[in-house]
C-alpha cells in the first residue's frame, strides 16, 4: 500500500502538471483559431476567450491518454534516475508490481473523467457553441444544412435553430402508419412551457383529409414534443461530447426504430475505449523506464511519449472515420486502437521481465 502510494502520488503529480499544460498548450490554438473570426457580427475578444475556457473540459478528456503516458514515463523515468527503482527491484518488487501502482492510478483518473464526461463536459459545450452562435448572428453548428431532425412514430421534426431555450424554424410533419402525409404545421418560434408542452407562434397548419388539404393559421398552437428542450440542445453539439449515459440511451432508441446512429455508437464507445487506453499507456511507459538512465534520458523519453502519443491518435482518428466509411461494427473500430495498445504494453512489459532488463532507448 506505502509502494502504491509513493509511487502513484510521483505519477498523479505528473498526471495534473502534464494535463494541464497540454490543455493550455491546445486552448491557446483553440483561441488563436477563435481570434479568426472576432469583429465578424457581435463576436468580440471576450467572446473567444470565453469559448476556449469552455471547450477547454473536453480537449482535457481528449488528452488525458497521452498525458498519462508522459506522466509515466516522466515520473518513473525520475524514479530511475535517482536509482529508486533500482532499489525496489534489489528487494524483490517486480516490474510488474510497480507498474500495479500506475495502474491503480488510473482507476480514480477513470472516475473522474466519466465525471467531467458526464456533468461537465455537456453544458459547457452547449454553452459554448450557443454563446458563440449568437455573437455570430448564425445558427448552432450543429443546427446547420438543414437544421436539426428528429423522428418517432411517425412525426419527424426538424428545428433551424436555438435561442437559449426558445426555438426558431419548426417543423412538424405527421405521416400515418401507411405513409400517407396527415398534417404539417411550420412555426416561426416555439417556446417550451413548464408542462413539457411547445407553444407555438407564427404558424401555418395543413390537415390532410379525404386528399383534400385544409390550411389554417392559428395566432398560437400548443404541441407535445417527443423530445425535452434540453435532448434537443444535447443532440444538437457534437456526439462525442454528449453525456455518456445520455448517449448510450439515445443509440439504443435509436436502434429499437431502426434509425442509423452509427456516429453515435461510435462516438459511445469511443468513450468506453478511454479506460482502455489510460492503462495501455501506463503498461506503454514500462519497458522505457526499466533500464540504464543515461543522461539526456528525460528528454529522450519527452519524445518518445510525444511521438507514441501523436501515432496513437492518429491510429484512433484513422480507424475512426475508416469505421464511419466502411461501416464496420462501431465497437470494433473504436475499441481496436485501445485493445492493441493494451496487448503491445503487456507483451513488452513480459518480453522485459523475461529478458531481465527493461527497453534500451539509445
Amino acid at each position: 500500500m506505502l509502494l502504491d502510494r509513493y509511487i502513484g502520488g510521483a505519477v498523479a503529480r505528473s498526471f495534473l502538471l502534464i494535463a494541464a499544460g497540454l490543455t493550455v498548450l491546445f486552448s491557446l490554438l483553440t483561441f488563436v483559431e477563435q481570434l479568426g473570426f472576432v469583429g465578424q457580427g457581435h463576436y468580440r475578444l471576450g467572446d473567444a476567450l470565453s469559448y476556449t475556457l469552455l471547450t477547454a473540459p473536453d480537449l482535457l478528456l481528449q488528452l488525458a491518454p497521452v498525458s498519462m503516458l508522459l506522466a509515466a514515463l516522466l515520473a518513473l523515468g525520475a524514479l530511475a534516475k535517482h536509482s529508486e527503482l533500482t532499489a525496489l527491484r534489489s528487494f524483490g518488487v517486480s516490474q510488474a508490481r510497480i507498474i500495479g501502482a500506475v495502474v491503480k492510478l488510473c482507476l480514480p483518473v477513470i472516475v473522474a473523467l466519466f465525471c467531467l464526461a458526464q456533468f461537465v463536459i455537456p453544458p459547457a459545450q452547449q454553452a459554448a457553441q450557443r454563446e458563440r452562435a449568437g455573437a455570430l448572428g448564425s445558427a448552432l453548428p450543429g443546427l446547420s444544412h438543414g437544421g436539426f431532425w428528429a423522428q418517432k412514430n411517425g412525426v419527424f421534426l426538424n428545428v433551424q435553430s436555438f435561442a437559449g431555450a426558445a426555438l426558431h424554424g419548426v417543423t412538424i410533419f405527421t405521416f400515418a402508419p401507411s405513409g400517407e402525409l396527415q398534417s404539417l404545421i411550420e412555426a416561426d418560434n416555439a417556446a417550451p412551457q413548464a408542462d413539457g408542452q411547445w407553444t407555438l407562434t407564427g404558424v401555418t397548419r395543413d390537415v390532410v383529409s379525404d386528399g383534400q388539404t385544409v390550411t389554417d393559421k392559428p395566432v398560437k398552437l400548443s404541441w407535445k414534443p417527443f423530445l425535452s428542450t434540453q435532448q434537443l440542445q444535447l443532440l444538437a453539439i457534437p456526439p462525442q461530447t454528449m453525456p455518456p449515459l445520455a448517449l448510450y440511451a439515445y443509440t439504443r432508441e435509436l436502434k429499437r426504430q431502426h434509425q442509423q446512429a452509427l456516429v453515435y455508437e461510435q462516438s459511445f464507445w469511443r468513450m468506453v475505449a478511454v479506460p482502455l487506453s489510460l492503462i495501455g499507456m501506463a503498461l506503454i511507459a514500462a519497458p522505457f523506464v526499466f533500464g540504464p538512465q543515461r543522461s539526456g534520458g528525460a528528454g529522450r523519453q519527452i519524445v518518445i511519449g510525444a511521438l507514441l502519443g501523436m501515432a496513437f491518435v492518429l491510429v484512433q482518428r484513422i480507424t475512426f472515420y475508416l469505421g464511419l466509411l466502411l461501416a464496420v461494427n462501431p465497437a470494433f473500430s473504436a475499441l481496436a486502437p485501445s485493445l492493441l495498445l493494451l496487448a503491445l504494453g503487456g507483451w513488452l512489459l513480459e518480453r522485459g521481465h523475461a529478458g531481465g532488463v527493461g527497453f534500451r532507448v539509445r
